[in-house]
């Protein structure tokens, strides 16, 4: 073998090791902001647990847990949504208000004793 054959040689056993020696780092996965900000609004919308959305998206929960910590501002529910939530409530509180007092009054209508029932017997 010549000098250049035997630096060539030495040369790929070199780059053979560092590739079989080096740790493989784990590959991170890089998410641009309007993915992160889209998996929160979902969380926040949803109602559902964080490691559910979590899964399913592909991404650990803690990311998620830092996503929604960084961009909770720009997630919040809408205060539209809040405000139309509030007034259906209202309609029910009253319609269910309504149906006790009506419960309430027939209660009291039949524990009444009734004027036209007989009358005990006297001996």
């Amino acid at each position: 073998m010549n000098k250049e054959t035997k630096a060539e040689a030495k040369n790929i056993t070199t780059t053979t090791q560092a590739h079989t020696t080096a740790k493989a780092s784990p590959t991170s996965k890089r998410y641009d902001e309007a993915m992160k900000k889209a998996a929160v609004e979902n969380w926040i919308k949803s109602g559902k647990p964080g490691t559910v959305i979590a899964a399913e998206l592909g991404v650990s929960y803690p990311s998620l847990k830092d996503w929604k910590a960084r961009y909770c501002g720009d997630a919040i529910p809408q205060r539209d949504t809040l405000e139309a939530e509030n007034r259906a409530l209202r309609r029910e509180l009253a319609r269910v208000s309504e149906q006790r007092d009506i419960l309430k009054k027939t209660v009291g209508i039949f524990s009444e004793p009734s004027s036209n029932a007989t009358k005990p017997l006297k001996p």
